[in-house]
């Protein structure tokens, strides 16, 4: 990757995938096979805020937007892809893909921990994700939806079934990708004090507390009582990220409060595995797969030592996901802005 391509034209690019952080970013170029110079035909409105980026993954062609320094939520969101989508009317799908908070549940099924990633997949009422403040409480503190959002299309579902067997069958080519990520760049192995690497953060760093137990002082845990720790069992291959699926609860407020959390869960009614604050402004303008990895579980306890691994973990399954969409699907699928353009 010494030298960008350029390809001719901007209607060459099909995927669109909106990496909203810095991090999320460098991780999203850190993915692709071939990156590419701006289309010779490219030309931006002044109107449009947006940074882009291309390259290639896999056999497709991709645009990266990514939101404003500073800014975040659906509504930035949703304007990013609305902007992408005029810029580059031939995208057909996309991919929303970074870090989120994970809704830990280590009595059940759903033991997620830091470093896991979470994928958008309709279930019961939802389209994968559910906007949580699109919710209003009655007097009985019932949770109310009024508005659902869209699934992501049938060739991103396809490709999901293909993935999610093939995994199975010999296991995620996730690990491989973050180590030639790795050997392309090892500058982002490197750990800062005020920024760590784009590696494994290690099990002993991953500590969920009761959620009634409230952090202690304004800097680590260190002070924190140790004996309010969840007991969860050792995993043999904690560097290995495990992938869950299931519905993303996605609004505005960055949610830093365990029994918060827990109530948007058993509120919303739908099994909810992941908080997020961009995704709900997308699925209604921008037909994409919400691809995010656990960087905290939103509690008092929080903080950003798994963020850039995080993203790094989130775009390396992007990558892996891509390599089983189907080009020919692609073809036949509808523009995504003219889904826009009909809801």
């Amino acid at each position: 990757m010494n030298k960008f391509n350029t390809l001719e034209r901007g209607e060459l690019y099909t995927v669109g995938w909106i990496a909203a952080l810095a991090k999320e970013l460098a991780a999203a170029l850190a993915m692709l096979d071939e990156r590419h110079g701006k289309p010779d035909d490219f030309g931006k409105p002044s109107s449009d805020k947006n940074s882009y980026h291309w390259g290639r993954i896999r056999g497709h062609n991709i645009v990266i937007a990514s939101l404003a320094a500073g800014v975040y939520g659906t509504t930035s969101a949703a304007t990013t892809a609305i902007q992408m989508l005029s810029a580059f009317p031939n995208i057909k799908v996309g991919l929303m893909v970074g870090i989120g908070a994970g809704i830990p549940r280590p009595k059940q099924k759903r033991d997620i921990r830091l470093g896991d990633v979470v994928v958008s997949l309709p279930q019961g009422q939802s389209g994968g994700v559910l906007q949580y403040d699109l919710g209003k409480r009655s007097t009985t503190r019932t949770f109310e939806r009024v508005g659902f959002l869209n699934a992501p299309p049938e060739a991103l579902l396809k490709a999901l079934t293909s993935l999610r067997a093939q995994v199975r069958l010999e296991g995620s080519r996730m690990p491989s990708f973050l180590e030639d990520m790795l050997e392309r760049y090892p500058q982002m192995a490197e750990n800062e004090p005020d920024e760590p690497g784009y590696i494994y953060q290690r099990q002993e760093n991953d500590t969920l507390f009761e959620a009634s137990y409230v952090h202690t002082s304004d800097t680590d845990c260190n002070d924190c009582d140790r004996t309010r720790i969840v007991a969860r069992t050792a995993r043999q291959n904690p560097s290995v990220p495990r992938i869950h699926y299931g519905v993303i609860a996605s609004g505005n407020k960055l949610v830093k409060d365990a029994i918060e959390r827990d109530l948007i869960l058993k509120e919303s009614g739908e099994d909810c595995i992941c908080l997020e604050m961009e995704a709900a402004g997308l699925l209604n303008s921008f037909p994409c797969l919400v691809i995010r990895d656990i960087c905290d579980y939103a509690d008092s306890h929080k903080n950003d030592d798994w963020q850039e691994y995080a993203a790094a973990t989130a775009a390396a399954y992007a990558k892996e996901f891509l390599g089983f969409v189907d080009n020919q699907d692609l073809a036949q699928a509808t523009r995504a802005i003219e889904r826009f353009e009909r809801s």
